[in-house]
């Protein structure tokens, strides 16, 4: 490990502690390290970093020479960072200074540990399928950005009311769910917004995506996998004249007449699990699964 590239989005004093000690074990290593520019101005602002460091603003600024990105915040923080590495290959180990960390799984007491375990090559790739969309008429404010690690929502704008959306697998009519709206969710996305309304967890290699309506009137409308082969189309009825898209936290208005494509993307995202550490380890963690007292007595 050479080169490494750091993004956060937020300032916390713990945060401002855990880039010290983050930067302290990188320096040890001799390994160049680049900031994304919004949050190394923002780690300047407040006197966090002894030196300068080269920084990176866009997709194009970054490429595969990059080893690692470290993320410094929760999940969300991966989530925008997909952003800036797309199809580069560049594998992600999110440092958790958030909540839960489904993605973000190293602690901040452990950073030193995970990083050791990284340049000893102690650890294994989850390579992360996304979601792809495509509309039309095009929507401008997917135009660049128009993939998804967690998820793919279609929800009502502006309205109490429900609104219908016809749901097509491989050409061929599904349903029209009356709901609040509709979650295609990546096994990633699994234990979010998907989870949430009631949807399953899927293991991040599963072939699957899930379709999941959110508050359906339909009340024997039932979250459904879905192999992650299968081309979707959406086509949405309401009141108003228009409703809300959202691809992970990234969100546009489109009108009601758009009809939305969605597909698995070309590539994959690539997140780093060091070698304590695993899936299901952290899957009981998050979701309080063995928290019961019965389980005391096993």
């Amino acid at each position: 490990m050479k080169k490494i590239a750091i993004y956060g989005q937020a300032y916390t004093v713990t945060a401002a502690t855990e880039i010290k000690i983050l930067l302290s074990v990188l320096h040890k290593h001799q390994i160049v390290v680049f900031f994304e520019k919004k949050f190394y101005d923002l780690l300047q602002d407040h006197g966090t970093l002894g030196k300068k460091y080269p920084t990176y603003s866009h997709f194009d600024e970054l490429s595969d020479s990059f080893d690692v990105m470290f993320t410094l915040g929760g999940d969300g923080t991966i989530l925008r960072a997909v952003t800036y590495i797309r199809n580069l290959n560049i594998p992600i180990m999110g440092i958790n200074t958030g909540r839960l960390g489904f993605l973000a799984t190293v602690q901040k007491n452990q950073i030193e540990p995970a990083i050791e375990l990284l340049l000893k090559k102690e650890y294994t790739i989850q390579e992360r399928s996304l979601l792809q969309i495509d509309t039309t008429p095009e929507t401008t404010a997917f135009s660049e950005v128009n993939f998804a690690l967690n998820e793919v929502t279609i929800a009502r704008r502006n309205t109490t009311s429900m609104i219908g959306i016809k749901t097509y697998l491989d050409g061929e009519y599904l349903t029209n769910y009356w709901a609040d709206g509709l979650i295609i969710s990546t096994p990633t996305g699994s234990t979010g917004y998907s989870l949430s309304c009631g949807g399953p967890v899927i293991l991040p290699n599963s072939k699957s995506f899930v379709v999941t309506p959110i508050a359906p009137h339909n009340l024997n409308a039932r979250p459904m996998v879905i192999p992650d082969t299968t081309n979707i189309e959406l086509e949405v009825s309401a009141r108003e004249k228009d409703f809300l898209i959202t691809l992970d936290s990234r969100i546009a208005t489109v009108e009601q007449e758009t009809k939305i494509h969605i597909q698995k993307a070309p590539f994959t995202i690539k997140t780093i699990l060091p070698k304590n550490q695993s899936y299901l380890k952290t899957l009981r963690s998050k979701l309080l699964w063995g928290e019961d007292t019965r389980n005391d007595a096993l």
